[in-house]
């Protein structure tokens, strides 16, 4: 990786307790030169983040030396170029393993995001085991990637899609999850992070009853592993998704993450190039693991760009990043009850990277075409998230969600676009 530019945050080599105690959103933001542009004349706030984050400059400097320097296809070349671009590919894969605290580089397996990634589960792991009469349990609180694809298995082997309910704060209903958990269940698809509302689950204690109910487990980590990080061997789920683009890296790639023994078990979910041994016209042998579920030529500069991603992110250091951000949303908060009509949507025990709010009578997406006339950029609708807003008796919600370049400054100019937004309709 090349270094950065003189004084930027990740470029220093401190230890993780003074990473955490010094940390300075506003060194970090030089790394992303997209934020010093403005929008309709006024610097930009961006407060998007749950929908995609900004990439800083070593992410994109790694994918443009890949296309520069390296560009070939992986795994199947003689040639120097193939030999390289298969490095740096298969670098990355270990790289992202050892910062999710995977055993083995060989569980980790590239999709082009949390979507499919959960899918792949669905298709392969989910049609293996789930028969008529069976029951997938999901929450309340899932995005749609990790309701639909349950959905349209139930649906196909004519088994049951439970919900574990959420409470009105927006916290999940452990003692309903007992009551789900029963000899029928052959999956538990729960979040790490609500994208919708910031609740942070507690995944620790879900996994531990689910287990003890032998249930496998996958946790949609694309809201919770930007902010929080993973540890895929002290969590004991079983599969583990998350997306690049949420976490500072490039879109269309993204990771699976399952246990080795369970990955061996479950058949290759789409067929082509890379993913076979050998193949004739009375058979086929696959591939070994992680190749066996990845067929075709996969998206090499952008698994380039998350494993650089991931090294940003450990330069500066996770509880540094957690620390920051809970700071922010602290702040953003209390700033935000100030705000004459304003009423916050959901009230977790615990809340990571967002928070979602209504402004007395004013739709959603008025607020956000506010907003952005003053250069703050926010999501206003229902987030791929419709049952949350149908628990709440809501259409939608503005949602601001933080990273670690949001400053204390972001939100003032926030709660000042805010304010004008409610002259506007006063």
């Amino acid at each position: 990786m090349s270094p950065q530019s003189e004084g930027t945050l990740a470029q220093r080599r401190i230890g993780p307790a003074e990473r955490a105690a010094s940390f300075d959103p506003a060194r970090a933001r030089a790394d992303f030169s997209i934020l010093r542009q403005q929008i309709h004349g006024k610097p930009l706030v961006y407060l998007d983040n749950a929908a995609t984050t900004q990439k800083p400059r070593v992410v994109l400097e790694a994918m443009d030396r890949y296309y520069e320097e390296t560009n070939s296809n992986v795994h199947r070349g003689v040639h120097l170029l193939s030999e390289r671009a298969t490095t740096a590919y298969e670098d990355a894969r270990r790289r992202i393993g050892r910062f999710i605290g995977a055993e083995d580089p060989r569980e980790v397996i590239f999709t082009r995001g949390t979507t499919e990634s959960i899918n792949l589960v669905a298709q392969s792991f989910g049609r293996s085991r789930v028969g008529a009469g069976d029951e997938v349990l999901v929450t309340a609180l899932e995005h749609h990637s990790n309701i639909v694809p349950w959905q349209l298995l139930c649906q196909e082997k004519g088994a049951r899609l439970r919900v574990v309910p959420m409470t009105d704060a927006g916290d999940l209903d452990l003692d309903a999850l007992d009551d789900l958990l029963g000899p029928r269940t052959r999956l538990l698809a729960v979040t790490q992070v609500s994208n919708a509302l910031g609740t942070t689950t507690p995944l620790a204690e879900i996994v531990r009853r689910a287990k003890a109910k032998g249930v496998p487990v996958l946790v949609d980590g694309a809201q919770g592993v930007p902010h929080l990080g993973f540890d895929v061997a002290a969590c004991g789920a079983d599969f583990y998704a998350f997306s690049g683009h949420k976490m500072y890296g490039p879109t269309g790639i993204g990771v699976l993450w399952g246990r080795r023994e369970l990955l061996e078990e479950m058949p290759p979910w789409q067929g082509g190039g890379d993913m076979i041994l050998s193949v004739s016209f009375e058979k086929t042998v696959f591939n070994v693991l992680p190749y066996k579920f990845e067929a075709g030529t996969p998206a090499i500069a952008e698994a380039i760009g998350l494993g650089a991603a991931v090294a940003y992110l450990e330069a500066i250091g996770m509880p540094a990043i957690t620390a920051h951000e809970r700071e922010i949303l602290s702040y953003a908060t209390a700033a935000l009850k100030d705000v004459p009509g304003l009423r916050l949507v959901g009230t977790p025990r615990e809340r990571s990277g967002v928070v979602s709010f209504l402004v007395g009578e004013i739709h959603p997406h008025d607020v956000g075409t506010i907003l952005d006339r003053h250069g703050v950029a926010v999501r206003a609708g229902h987030h791929c998230a419709q049952p949350v807003m149908q628990r709440l008796g809501i259409p939608a919600t503005v949602r601001a969600s933080v990273a670690l370049y949001t400053t204390r400054e972001d939100v003032d100019a926030l709660v000042r676009a805010l304010r004008h937004a409610v002259e506007v309709f006063a």
